[in-house]
């Protein structure tokens, strides 16, 4: 059989429950996420997936790398911002294997369209890790209409060359997609395989839909658009990503190679304002359930049977280091990948993998290790300890009653991060908002 097509979607602050299939509900306009829930219904769908971080820079280190991002100075930042423009550390080191570079060695067709957030040219860039072509985004976010990151300058981006094209960006992203999967059906067809990454900034602030161009003026200096938004245009965001998806899907169907086509999709973290991460608590940047548990949907007709769910454990690194295997490629020796292949339970969703997994951030001094059933979890110098099989939301704390399992694995937590790189002094956390913009819980 032919190598498998891969399909990459990565959306940006998606809450846990914001999509249909994860219990979200309907909107006035109805169905937020037909689309995607037919990937869901036709797939596999993980209910315990997680991001490598609960915001979006890291994690794209660890999708990129399949290594925890911890090893690369420049995950370090939370996240990285713009004011890294022009700096030669803060980005993702050409010289690191990634997934594209590894699967583009192996004769596949690489291509990111969408956001990349893991470094400006010319010291980074996706043409310096793997991908052949590259369309969207460098910054971390933009504005859907003028495309301007956050410092005010054009980001919109051609290869390593900036250009301006009008339109709203989800639809630009979408249409170019289409565009890539009719370029490359021909090819895939005849044995030469591609990666197509489709990295969407929806539903990152600026809150706009389509027909918001008249915002665009108001946030310039501004993107968090900490006076706008509500619910129904978050929702009309989101639907405007999944009709894309639609398309993309419609362009594999016309040109045969939607049976022997990976099509993963997920988010780089937890939701943010307007989003749903019901039962869960807490959002982006915080590494309760909220921050880090994200959809993870599989779709592989060909080998991936449907309707299927499974609670398995797993992170960015690893649906990254599962792709690399489906593909029949190896990592490279020079880099061994902290993520572990999933690829056992993409095919019979009964299959289990023990998977220990650790984070650690920055910001409020946060740690968690999930064992089984069992998260530890430090906040503001704070140890909490919750079975999350019996309670997600992380309201008992198990910590007194449990004192052995504590100090176990907070001990384990402490052997992994002494094999990690310490966290720089230099190191920022970037905050667009706090109790004073709006209150939290």
């Amino acid at each position: 059989m032919n190598r498998p097509n891969i399909l990459y979607i990565v959306c940006d602050d998606l809450g846990y429950a914001d999509l249909g299939c994860y219990g979200g509900r309907e909107a006035g306009f109805g169905r937020v996420s037909p689309n995607i829930d037919a990937l869901a219904a036709g797939g596999l769908m993980f209910t315990e997936g997680y991001a490598n971080s609960p915001v979006c820079s890291p994690t794209r280190f660890a999708l990129m790398t399949m290594r925890y991002q911890y090893r690369l100075r420049g995950a370090a930042e939370e996240p990285i911002n713009s004011k890294a423009r022009t700096s030669q550390t803060l980005g993702l080191p050409p010289e690191h294997p990634t997934l594209p570079s590894l699967l583009r060695g192996a004769g596949y067709r690489t291509a990111l369209i969408g956001k990349w957030h893991l470094g400006y040219p010319p010291a980074f860039g996706p043409l310096r890790s793997g991908y052949e072509e590259f369309f969207g985004p460098m910054a971390g976010g933009v504005d859907y209409f003028t495309h301007c990151a956050s410092t005010g300058d054009h980001d919109l981006w051609f290869g390593e060359e900036e250009k301006a094209e009008e339109g709203y960006l989800t639809d630009l992203l979408s249409r170019r997609a289409v565009d890539y999967v009719d370029r490359m059906a021909d090819g895939a067809k005849a044995g030469t395989p591609f990666l197509l990454s489709l990295h969407y900034t929806a539903p990152h602030w600026p809150w706009e839909t389509r027909d918001d161009a008249h915002v665009a003026p108001d946030v310039a200096k501004n993107l968090f658009h900490l006076h706008g938004g509500n619910v129904n245009s978050y929702r009309r965001m989101i639907h405007h990503m999944d009709e894309g998806i639609g398309w993309i899907m419609d362009a594999l169907k016309r040109h045969g190679l939607a049976d022997n086509t990976i099509v993963v999709f997920t988010s780089d973290n937890g939701g943010e304002r307007f989003s749903d991460n019901w039962p869960l608590v807490g959002g982006k940047m915080d590494l309760t359930e909220g921050g880090i548990r994200v959809p993870w949907i599989v779709h592989w007709p060909a080998q991936v049977p449907a309707g299927g769910t499974t609670a398995q454990h797993g992170m960015s690194m690893d649906f990254s280091r599962t792709l690399l295997d489906a593909a029949g490629v190896a990592p490279a020796e020079s880099h061994a990948p902290d993520g572990v292949s999933l690829l056992p339970v993409w095919r019979d969703a009964a299959t289990r993998i023990e998977r220990p997994m650790h984070w650690r951030m920055n910001h409020r001094g946060q740690r968690a290790l999930r064992e089984g059933d069992w998260k530890y979890l430090r906040v503001d110098g704070h140890d909490y300890l919750f079975n999350i099989a019996s309670d997600a939301r992380e309201r008992a704390n198990l910590a007194p009653r449990e004192p052995g399992r504590l100090a176990a694995m907070r001990e384990r937590w402490e052997t992994w991060n002494a094999s990690m790189p310490a966290i720089p002094e230099d190191a920022t956390v970037s905050l667009g908002y706090s109790y004073k913009d709006m209150p939290q819980r």
